[in-house]
């Protein structure tokens, strides 16, 4: 099967776009505005963009009134915002924050979730959840849609502090997700948990790993390995 998605005819009953994309982190954004009224919305258009300086976007689409989100317009205002990780023991909080409330209303209240205080900032974050990335913000870019609901804010943040639960820190220091059991986003109305890793290394011949090695050391990184010294 094949179909042009600017064709509203789609053959399937449901649009598949969203499920071949999968599955998507979900940044659970808490953000606070200039009166002190706190939110809290998850959205599955996002990620990491680069590690060196650490940043992550996310996009969030504009209502088909055309007003914007909550999550966009702080993070612009105030310059802060929080990606809190979302996981399977937190799933129904994270539904609930979807909730499109007044912006006096708090998703963390609606929610029943205990909030703590950013380091850097004033944004509350969800204490229940073992990681937390503070962001700066940095830039917005608005990206045009067919339609109000399809043009989105691609808000860019750079991580400035990063908590994470101890208990989900693995003795040889790597963070244990499997333990963690982060949730993502499938398509229709679907979710995931993530429960299952493996790890594979990059082919690489020996000049090119050489180089890459003293790119990693002048930047305190571990070496990449061989495979021959384990």
């Amino acid at each position: 099967m094949k179909y042009d998605p600017q064709d509203k005819n789609c053959p399937l009953p449901f649009t598949p776009f969203r499920s071949c994309v999968v599955p998507r982190p979900i940044a659970w954004i808490s953000s606070i505005d200039e009166k002190g009224n706190e939110n809290l919305a998850p959205f599955s258009q996002c990620g990491i963009i680069t590690f060196d300086p650490p940043m992550v976007m996310f996009s969030a689409n504009h209502y088909p009134t055309g007003q914007r989100k909550d999550s966009a317009v702080n993070a612009e205002k105030t310059g802060w915002f929080v990606w809190n990780m979302a996981t399977e023991a937190l799933k129904e909080a994270v539904n609930i924050s979807a909730m499109i409330v007044p912006s006096d209303q708090s998703e963390f209240e609606l929610a029943g979730l205990e909030k703590v205080k950013a380091d850097l900032s004033n944004v509350p974050m969800v204490k229940a959840s073992p990681c937390h990335l503070e962001c700066r913000y940095v830039s917005t870019t608005v990206v045009q849609g067919n339609g109000e609901l399809g043009t989105v804010d691609v808000i860019i943040g750079e991580v400035i502090r990063v908590h994470i639960n101890d208990n989900y820190i693995t003795p040889d220091g790597r963070m244990d997700i499997e333990s963690v059991r982060p949730i993502a986003r499938m398509g229709y109305i679907d979710y995931t948990v993530i429960n299952n890793t493996f790890s594979m290394e990059v082919p690489m011949t020996d000049d090119v790993r050489k180089i890459m090695n003293e790119i990693m050391a002048g930047s305190s990184k571990q070496p990449i390995s061989t495979g021959k010294d384990k």
